[in-house]
């Protein structure tokens, strides 16, 4: 239920941007994403990401994960083009790749703090 309303939301938003229907690619990639971020680990993943790059280590220790099983997400979601990263020696940094991933990320977290509060949020 959650998902179904960021979708309507991330349509709503993708329709001020693009007049006409989504492609065929357009549904499949945005259901790719939204399938995606359904895991609790990406999103938490992908939330300590909007504020400032982090290494696999910090990311672990900040979402409380294992370090192998954060870098297999973090390889799904540079797959998928939702964050970049950034060598600096033996070292890899990790960041949102841009706006739209932020927007995505937060607007899904927007919505789930007003069904959490029981707002009538139109």
């Amino acid at each position: 239920m959650f998902f179904a309303h960021v979708l309507v939301c991330f349509y709503a938003c993708m329709s001020a941007h693009i007049r006409k229907e989504p492609s065929d690619e357009h549904v499949v990639i945005a259901s790719d994403i939204f399938k995606l971020v359904s895991d609790p680990t990406r999103l938490k993943i992908l939330w300590a990401l909007l504020h400032g790059e982090h290494s696999v280590g910090e990311l672990a220790e900040d979402i409380k994960a294992k370090p192998a099983a954060v870098s297999q997400h973090l390889s799904k979601l540079r797959a998928a083009h939702m964050v970049i990263v950034r060598r600096d020696g033996i070292r890899m940094f990790y960041k949102a790749k841009n706006k739209h991933v932020r927007s995505l990320i937060e607007q899904a977290f927007t919505q789930a703090n007003h069904i959490v509060r029981g707002d009538q949020h139109e």
